[in-house]
């Protein structure tokens, strides 16, 4: 019995075994017709800041037919002024010889960069190649980036009058202060990086007027993609934020993009009766706490989006607020939301009070969450006048005119990663705001759309743009 039970397992084994030698020769092929596939013809790094290290980059090469290959040499070509590092089976380094790839069989190649500054305000170019020699033929993949320079403020404070300018980005690391008693500009077309946890801290006053042709931007230091076409600059917590003091009066801010971090824009004031803040056709946008804190401070806004957060969109202990033409929206991606999209607060944690006045004119109130913490204003004395809200109600002394569980059609579509808060036709905030609250100053939205055209001025921060028909 024992005899004939392992007698066919023997033969099972020998089969196998057969099987496993006609599919993969462990002899080395030294014809030139035998050579390498690669899963990609060019390692793109995008852009890259000059002088700092890079993610890592992959590809595959393949070894498609049935001996084995032996790579005599990789290299990387050294024809830029970039450096580029290669990981090979392995090992790291820029030269390898003697690599073996067995047939029907494929080793990955890890590619990093560390780029020389170019010494130029622009962007430049670099390209450069890892050759690959095979049984005496030469294969090459492209290596690309593009290098930027940039201005590094580490730890600054600017205790005098400055201008920071567009001429190269800025890359701030740990706390970039503005002094008590200092006015800072940032000229039309200033970039701001921020690396891991950095933030902006303003005592003094900051001057930040951008142009719809050149905004200013604030954002994250990661320029590369997360996966595929996905651009990191999608990512929320990606920096702490900005921070206005106590005592830090007549900022001004217009044609700001801020985006990407994780405490939005704050703004903290014991005085109501002194402006802190004058946001203009400004976007503050994903961040992973909230995009807009006020706690007694005097905040006028007109034609500002304030979107996308991970509790608030936007939170105030009192203050004196003046929101014209604003879109409140969110449609966090990156967690349960776990606050409404406005929420007013007229006592601190501690049981002390503090007391609001103001309102938010022609604004929308519209995402995956609820749209305010309250349902009453007259505890709270903040007006509510022709703005849409997605929740059910009626109007009252504290909300006038308003659009009750509207829809403004967003151009939003979260999961294809779209985040437009523009108008669709048929929108139920088009023509519905009131134009006597719109200053002359804001007529024209953040794309340049004329507000008064219109039969009544669009509520929200966009003005609609008729769609043709076939696109709707």
């Amino acid at each position: 019995m024992t005899k004939n039970f392992h007698l066919p397992l023997a033969i099972i084994c020998a089969i196998v075994a057969l099987s496993f030698s006609s599919c993969i020769d462990d002899e080395f092929s030294t014809s030139s017709s035998d050579i390498l596939t690669f899963s990609t013809d060019t390692v793109a790094f995008d852009t890259v800041i000059t002088g700092q290290g890079t993610p890592t980059k992959q590809f595959l090469i393949y070894n498609k037919g049935k001996k084995m290959l032996n790579i005599s040499s990789i290299r990387v070509a050294g024809e830029s002024k970039g450096h580029f590092f290669l990981n090979v089976d392995g090992m790291k380094g820029d030269e390898f010889h003697d690599i073996e790839v067995r047939g029907q069989d494929s080793i990955f190649v890890f590619v990093e960069s560390r780029l020389d500054p170019t010494n130029q305000d622009e962007p430049e170019y670099l390209e450069d190649h890892i050759e690959f020699v095979t049984n005496g033929v030469t294969q090459k993949v492209a290596v690309t980036a593009w290098g930027q320079d940039v201005i590094i403020l580490n730890d600054t404070t600017l205790s005098k009058p400055t201008h920071l300018t567009a001429a190269k980005p800025y890359l701030v690391y740990g706390t970039l202060t503005i002094d008590t008693l200092t006015s800072v500009t940032f000229d039309p077309g200033t970039t701001l990086l921020f690396h891991h946890d950095a933030a902006l801290l303003v005592k003094g006053t900051l001057t930040a007027r951008g142009t719809q042709e050149k905004p200013i931007t604030l954002r994250g230091d990661r320029l590369d993609h997360v996966v595929g076409e996905i651009n990191f600059d999608i990512m929320s917590g990606q920096w702490d934020g900005v921070y206005f003091n106590y005592g830090s009066y007549g900022n001004e801010l217009a044609f700001v993009s801020m985006r990407g971090n994780t405490n939005g824009m704050q703004v903290y004031s014991d005085d109501m009766s002194q402006r802190s803040l004058h946001l203009f056709n400004s976007v503050l946008h994903n961040a992973s706490y909230l995009t807009l804190l006020g706690v007694n401070a005097w905040i006028d806004a007109e034609g500002c989006e304030f979107s996308d957060a991970g509790v608030f969109v936007a939170d105030f202990y009192g203050g004196n607020l003046h929101f014209v033409n604003c879109t409140f929206a969110n449609y966090y991606l990156f967690s349960a939301i776990d606050g409404p999209i406005l929420n007013l607060m007229n006592k601190f944690d501690d049981g002390s009070s503090t007391h609001f006045q103001g309102s938010f004119d022609n604004c929308i109130f519209y995402g995956n969450t609820g749209d305010l913490n309250v349902n009453e204003l007259n505890d709270i004395g903040i007006y509510l006048r022709n703005c849409l809200l997605q929740s059910s109600g009626e109007d009252d002394e504290f909300f006038i005119n308003c659009v009750w569980g509207g829809d403004p059609k967003f151009y939003t579509e979260r999961e294809k990663y779209i985040f437009d808060y523009r108008l669709h036709n048929g929108s139920d905030a088009i023509a519905r705001g009131n134009r006597s609250y719109c200053p002359d100053a804001a007529r024209y939205d953040r794309y340049g759309v004329d507000r008064f055209t219109n039969d009544g001025i669009d509520i929200g921060a966009y003005t609609w743009v008729k769609e043709p028909e076939e696109t709707n």
